[in-house]
C-alpha cells in the first residue's frame, strides 16, 4: 500500500486497507458473541430463577449476582478496558491485539446479554411455567422447553442489539491496537487527517450494523408466527407440554 506525500492513502489502495480490517472486526465480534451466548444464556437463566417466584429462588444469591452484572453494565467500555489491563495481560499474555480486546469485550457483552436474557424470561407468561411444572418437567426441562423456547424472539432481538454494541466496542478497542476498522479509522483517518479513509470506515460500519439489524429483525419475525394471538399462546403451551412429556417418556425410570 502506498502513501501520498501528505500522508493520505490513495483512493485505489483504500479497499486493501479497510477490507482486511473489516475481517479482523468480524473475527473479533464473532469470538466475543460466541462467548457471550455460551455464558450469558445460562447466567441470565440462573439469575431469573433465583429471584422470588423462580424455580430455585434464593434472594440473597440473586442480589449478589445481579449486583455483579450491574457493575459490568455500569462501566463505560473504555474505562472497563483500561481498568482490567493487568487481568487481560494475565489471561492472554498481551494487552494489544485481537486477543487482548476479546477479554474486556466479552465481560461487557456478557453483562449486557445476561440482563437481556433475564428480562426476556421475565416476560414469559407464568401460566406457561405452571403448565410445565404440572407436566412433571424437571427444572432444566422447564428452563429449556418453556422459558427459553417462549423467549426466543426476544432473545434474538437482544442478541441483535448486543452484536451491534460489540461492533461499536471493537471500534473503541482499535485505540489500543486491537486491529479492525477502529484501528484503521484512528491511525489512518484521524491521526493523518485522511477524510477519505475516515469516510470509508464510517460507511463500512454503518453498512455492517444495518446488515446485522435487518438479519436480526427478519429472524425475530420468523420465530414469532403465533405470538400476537391467544391461540398462539395455547399452541405454545401445548408444544411445551408435549415436549416435556416426550422427554419424560424417553428418560429411564
Amino acid at each position: 500500500m502506498s502513501v501520498l506525500a501528505n500522508n493520505q492513502v490513495p483512493l485505489a489502495d483504500i479497499p486493501a486497507l479497510v477490507l482486511p480490517a473489516l475481517g479482523e472486526t468480524l473475527i473479533m465480534v464473532g469470538i466475543v458473541m460466541a462467548i457471550v451466548v455460551v455464558v450469558g444464556i445460562p447466567l441470565g437463566s440462573i439469575i431469573h430463577n433465583l429471584a422470588p417466584g423462580g424455580l430455585f429462588e434464593n434472594p440473597p444469591l440473586h442480589q449478589v449476582l445481579s449486583w455483579i452484572v450491574s457493575i459490568g453494565r455500569s462501566l463505560p467500555f473504555l474505562i472497563l478496558m483500561a481498568s482490567i489491563v493487568p487481568f487481560t495481560r494475565f489471561i492472554t499474555g498481551t494487552n494489544i491485539g485481537i486477543a487482548a480486546a476479546v477479554v474486556p469485550m466479552s465481560i461487557a457483552g456478557i453483562a449486557f446479554f445476561t440482563r437481556i436474557v433475564e428480562n426476556s424470561l421475565r416476560s414469559v407468561p407464568p401460566s406457561l411455567v405452571r403448565v410445565a411444572k404440572a407436566s412433571g418437567g424437571s427444572r432444566l426441562q422447564i428452563i429449556r422447553t418453556a422459558q427459553l423456547a417462549e423467549a426466543v424472539p426476544s432473545l434474538i432481538g437482544g442478541l441483535t442489539i448486543n452484536t451491534i454494541a460489540m461492533i461499536e466496542y471493537s471500534a473503541i478497542a482499535g485505540t489500543i491496537g486491537a486491529g479492525g476498522i477502529g484501528y484503521v479509522a484512528v491511525t489512518y483517518g484521524y491521526q493523518r487527517f485522511d477524510n477519505t479513509v475516515m469516510g470509508a470506515t464510517i460507511i463500512i460500519l454503518v453498512a455492517t450494523v444495518a446488515l446485522v439489524q435487518v438479519t436480526g429483525d427478519r429472524l425475530v419475525r420468523m420465530t414469532t408466527p403465533h405470538a400476537a394471538t391467544a391461540g398462539g399462546r395455547r399452541y405454545a403451551r401445548r408444544i411445551a407440554r408435549a415436549d416435556i412429556e416426550a422427554a419424560n417418556a424417553a428418560s429411564p425410570a
